[in-house]
């Protein structure tokens, strides 16, 4: 249950989880206790206006810890990462951020500044010799991205402050996530966010993976209830301090593109696979999640015709505004 005298920081709140998970937050918590930050101002007026707002630099240790201390903060969920499309474009940068932002947050826990924090892993952290249908919780681990290695090693972190230092932090492995409330942040699925946007004002789409190229998905309001969800959960009732597989959507390209159709008759699907299309390859089609609903009853809920349906809703509203 949630604690009212709880403070919560959300590191990278104006990205596409973060947008979403910030809003939900401040209705539980209450939008003074629910700090937003980011490394510049935040886009969402509704972010900045609905709550407190800090311009913060992970990399920056020491203005982190003047934040938590400013806030007293007690929960933080850090969201700022380099994602797996981008990452691939700027080694350096994406291995330090995403590690270094971890050891500094896993720091402050383990000085007793904050109780209790959440940090995000992915479905990258498998690799291609990973059985690819319902892959399993523990299963080969062998990422060749610069984004599924960071993960990979996050987990293996996360883990070991927890039996070294009884650090509680929790974690999901997030598949594709979908949602219109923001733009995707370069990661190999944006294509299942640009379609809807392209559908709707031009009829036509050129995807950058090929039509057959299943991938687990989720849709935003199952991806922010799941976040919520292992979070509330009694902390000994999250047995795994890795991270959990979590399963939401599986689908194709070109099955999104079918599904599209029934609303948008005159689309048309084109293919031109990129980069993306290697580190897509290397990933599994769908995911095996039962540790998630035996130890805190996770339940994917939106199937792809009720995600559909709700994104060009969504979407043709923003459009026309």
């Amino acid at each position: 249950m949630p604690h009212m005298k709880d403070a919560i920081l959300v590191i990278g709140s104006s990205g596409q989880i973060g947008t979403e998970l910030v809003s939900s937050l401040r209705s539980t918590y209450g939008n003074s206790n629910v700090i937003a930050s980011d490394i510049r101002l935040s886009s969402s007026d509704e972010i900045l206006q609905s709550g407190p707002f800090e311009i913060l630099d992970i990399m920056d240790k020491g203005l982190l810890f003047k934040i938590v201390k400013k806030h007293q903060i007690t929960q933080v969920y850090l969201l700022a990462a380099l994602l797996s499309a981008t990452a691939e474009q700027n080694i350096e940068l994406g291995w330090s951020l995403n590690m270094r932002s971890l050891s500094h947050v896993l720091d402050l826990a383990k000085e007793k500044h904050i109780k209790k924090i959440f940090w995000p892993s992915s479905i990258a952290v498998f690799g291609p010799t990973t059985p690819r249908i319902m892959t399993p919780q523990h299963t080969i681990m062998e990422p060749n991205t610069v984004y599924g290695i960071s993960k990979l090693a996050g987990e293996r972190w996360c883990e070991y402050y927890h039996q070294k230092f009884n650090i509680d932090v929790r974690s999901i492995r997030y598949p594709g996530l979908i949602g219109w409330k923001s733009q995707p942040g370069g990661g190999t699925t944006d294509y299942a966010v640009h379609i809807f946007h392209e559908a709707i004002k031009n009829k036509r789409y050129t995807s950058f993976l090929s039509e057959n190229t299943t991938l687990p998905m989720m849709y935003m309001s199952d991806a922010i209830r799941a976040t919520l969800e292992i979070m509330d959960a009694a902390a000994e009732h999250v047995k795994i301090r890795s991270s959990y597989n979590i399963a939401g959507l599986s689908f194709s390209p070109k099955e999104l593109a079918q599904e599209i159709k029934r609303y948008i008759p005159k689309f048309e699907m084109h293919y031109k696979s990129d980069y993306r299309q290697a580190i897509a390859d290397s990933w599994p089609q769908n995911i095996d999640d039962s540790s998630a609903f035996k130890d805190w009853n996770w339940k994917s809920s939106v199937n792809l015709q009720e995600m559909t349906s709700d994104m060009l809703k969504n979407i043709k509203k923003l459009i026309t505004e």
